[in-house]
């Protein structure tokens, strides 16, 4: 299948490096519909600013993968699996009985938004402000939502094994 592709029409996340630059029309409306309930599933998407390939460079991607497993960032909410491709991330995230899902994004995206640019000397935005995310359905098999999400660097032609591939992880291992 296709990758899931974020626009710029999808909900909004203002991650604290993000610009103050004023949100697409829509934007607030589709930030009122969101809902973010405790112990959901969501499968979330978040491309960098206008789709840099930031995490070709392995300790980029190092940087900021090891902030998508961050005990301190993700609160009380579990990453079940997440793959980071060169400019977009995917994960698989359920969420506890405190945070919403918001909250859980912004810290997962400026935490690991400041130790990339730390680890490249460098400042400013690295991710886009919007998202797209997806509320599992309780019929949807999270087991194969992960195996897609895992394979994306295989569907991209970045690797012939996934194997060969170090920036992911899933909770099934």
């Amino acid at each position: 299948g296709a990758d899931l592709q974020p626009s710029d029409k999808t909900a909004a996340s203002i991650a604290p490096m993000d610009s103050l630059a004023p949100s697409p029309p829509g934007h607030a409306a589709l930030r009122r519909g969101r809902t973010s309930q405790p112990h959901q599933v969501y499968h979330l998407t978040v491309a960098t600013q206008a789709r840099a390939p930031v995490f070709a460079d392995y300790r980029a991607a190092s940087a900021a993968s090891r902030c998508f497993q961050n005990a301190t960032m993700l609160g009380d909410a579990t990453m079940l699996a997440w793959v980071l491709m060169p400019d977009h991330a995917h994960w698989l995230l359920q969420l506890g009985e405190n945070d919403q899902l918001e909250a859980v994004v912004n810290r997962l995206k400026s935490g690991s938004a400041r130790a990339t640019n730390r680890m490249l000397d460098r400042k400013g935005v690295l991710w886009s402000r919007a998202y797209h995310d997806h509320a599992m359905r309780s019929d949807e098999d999270l087991r194969a939502v992960a195996r897609y999400i895992v394979a994306n660097p295989l569907r991209a032609g970045l690797v012939d094994s996934i194997g060969n591939y170090p920036f992911w992880n899933a909770v099934w291992l």
